[in-house]
């Protein structure tokens, strides 16, 4: 599994601290709302569907998906103009960050990530420069034992999946971004419980970090990208084994 998927998996199953819930759901409001200019049913709009189905797995309220699409859709007035928008930056030992934004203020966001960066042992690039180091894909998480995952590969296959990364105890399943769905409800029409859903910038190669000092640098700065008001995402291609994020993670 890609470390910066392992990442995303571990904090999943830590679940957010209270403090967190409510600033990861105005993010996902957020991004509910985006999707929902283009449509506010999301039997017909993709983009829509996958942004519910992610706030979901965050356990984010049915009552505040309802009312970020109604923003979305215009049947709540919205005072703010939100832009979309990534940035490139580079940070600890090469790696490389791919930072979605969703803000109403560009010149407040760019120098909060700038601050950030400069901090923790990164720099912001110039536009493009990174954007080509990632594939635009789906990731589909089931929680299962080894001997399950050949038949998981093989319902996958069948549905469109392209790719997979397996661990001991869970299987990751890349789809291109169009067949997200259709692969996440053939598995849930086989039984499979999915952990997580979402659309994802999937690094092509990763940069192998092995040395804990390094490694933790790394985790900080995404965290704290993570935590900012306007970062809705934070994709990089950073690989650090599952024991070494697990003994940095428990010592936050």
């Amino acid at each position: 599994m890609s470390g910066h998927s392992k990442w995303h998996s571990i904090k999943h199953k830590k679940g957010l601290a209270d403090a967190k819930k409510g600033a990861v759901f105005t993010k996902h409001a957020k991004l509910i709302a985006l999707a929902a200019k283009s449509g506010g049913d999301p039997e017909t709009n993709p983009g829509l569907r996958v942004a519910i189905d992610d706030a979901k797995v965050d356990n984010v309220p049915n009552l505040n998906i309802e009312r970020a699409i109604k923003r979305g859709t215009g049947e709540l007035k919205d005072e703010m103009e939100i832009t979309e928008g990534f940035y490139d930056a580079y940070g600890p030992s090469g790696t490389a960050f791919f930072i979605q934004y969703l803000t109403d203020n560009k010149n407040r966001t760019l120098a909060s990530i700038k601050t950030l960066l400069n901090k923790h042992g990164g720099r912001m690039g110039e536009a493009g420069t990174v954007a080509w180091m990632f594939e635009h894909k789906g990731i589909i998480q089931i929680e299962a034992d080894k001997e399950k995952h050949e038949e998981i590969e093989l319902a996958s296959i069948d549905a469109g999946a392209e790719d997979f990364e397996s661990e001991e105890n869970s299987i990751n399943i890349y789809t291109e971004s169009a067949n997200l769905h259709e692969v996440k409800k053939r598995l849930e029409e086989n039984g499979y419980k999915i952990e997580m859903c979402k659309l994802i910038f999937k690094p092509k190669n990763s940069i192998k970090i092995s040395d804990k000092e390094e490694a933790a640098k790394v985790i900080k700065l995404v965290s704290l990208l993570e935590d900012d008001e306007d970062v809705v995402n934070v994709f990089s291609n950073f690989d650090i084994e599952e024991n070494l994020l697990n003994e940095i993670m428990g010592e936050e």
